[in-house]
């Protein structure tokens, strides 16, 4: 037997078949006109309640606060008169409202400010701990964001009250500083501040737990590499992590200023629904012409006007969205 007849011969592949030819591209389909009108279809009941929800009181807050309206025109004694701009007149021209618009301005700055400081050194703080002492913190902040605001405000009252209030109790048992029968609301500033802190408690975990869900979208190598270039702690956070979370942080940010001007109960609740001059802010400053001066076109005046001074945030919002629309 020779080598030649043990050798196993070699496979010949089959030959490869041919691709079928390329049929030429169909031509895109034009929508028709009832296709088109499906999603508006779709979305009719949603738009409907929306309208119904959103614009009648909205429609309604313009006619008003154009209109003389107040006790008897509201049980029908007589007609609402249209007065122009009257009553924004009346409301620009009167000094204690742009006292108060600046109240609010610098109260609204001061809980963004501090909400959004706390919350980001949380959330970097919550990047370095363990895991179960992350979960605490989590458990801690949903326990206190998912408390019903009159509760929270009820409870700051018993910390900060003159006579039994444990914050007192506390500060008076450091050496040299008499707290005990301080009433923390004496002043506007000083119960300001605390209403800012109860806002700030308040508002503290949805900028956590939002922030900390970009931090993990930052990517490691990144970091890395930043270090071994020699940046420290700031300089990686200053180079790398904050320019990744920019688009979060601008969203964040104008949330927070659409909320805290539209801040109210902390205030109302605190004051015993009587809020004094120097703790009145936009919001309660409308609801006190309207309901307890009974001036309702002057508190609507106030109300549209506080949606004017909001359109241009609102506005940077809308933009933010739309960037991340089109990152998407």
């Amino acid at each position: 037997m020779t080598a030649a007849d043990t050798t196993t011969p070699a496979k010949v592949p089959p030959p490869r078949q041919a691709p079928p030819p390329r049929l030429p591209d169909a031509p895109p389909r034009k929508p028709t006109s009832s296709g088109a009108g499906t999603p508006w279809l779709l979305l009719a009941p949603c738009l409907l309640i929306l309208a119904l929800v959103l614009g009648y009181p909205l429609v309604r807050l313009v006619t008003l606060s154009f209109q003389k309206f107040g006790q008897s025109q509201l049980w029908g004694f007589q007609p609402a008169e249209s007065v122009g701009f009257d009553n924004f007149t009346k409301v620009l021209g009167d000094g204690e409202f742009w006292a108060v618009v600046v109240r609010t301005i610098v109260f609204a700055a001061g809980c963004v400010i501090f909400t959004m400081v706390v919350g980001m050194l949380i959330a970097l703080l919550l990047q370095r701990v363990s895991g179960w002492v992350k979960t605490l913190v989590n458990i801690a902040l949903v326990a206190s964001w998912g408390m019903p605001i009159i509760v929270a405000t009820t409870v700051f009252k018993w910390l900060f009250d003159a006579d039994y209030g444990i914050l007192n109790a506390l500060l008076s048992k450091l050496p040299g500083v008499e707290m005990i029968g301080h009433n923390w609301f004496a002043s506007g500033p000083q119960g300001l501040a605390v209403i800012m802190l109860l806002v700030v408690w308040g508002a503290v975990p949805f900028v956590v737990i939002t922030l900390s869900a970009g931090l993990t979208q930052v990517p490691k190598e990144m970091e890395e590499a930043a270090r071994l270039d020699g940046a420290g702690a700031w300089g990686v956070f200053r180079y790398v992590t904050l320019p990744i979370l920019k688009p979060i942080i601008v969203m964040v940010t104008t949330l927070s200023v659409i909320w805290d001007m539209g801040v109210f109960p902390q205030v109302f609740v605190m004051r015993n629904g009587h809020p004094e001059a120097e703790f009145q802010l936009l919001t309660t400053y409308s609801y006190d012409r309207a309901f307890v001066v009974n001036d309702y076109a002057q508190g609507s005046a106030i109300a549209l006007l506080t949606v004017v001074l909001l359109l241009g945030v609102v506005a940077v919002y809308m933009r933010q969205m739309l960037k991340i629309g089109e990152v998407e």
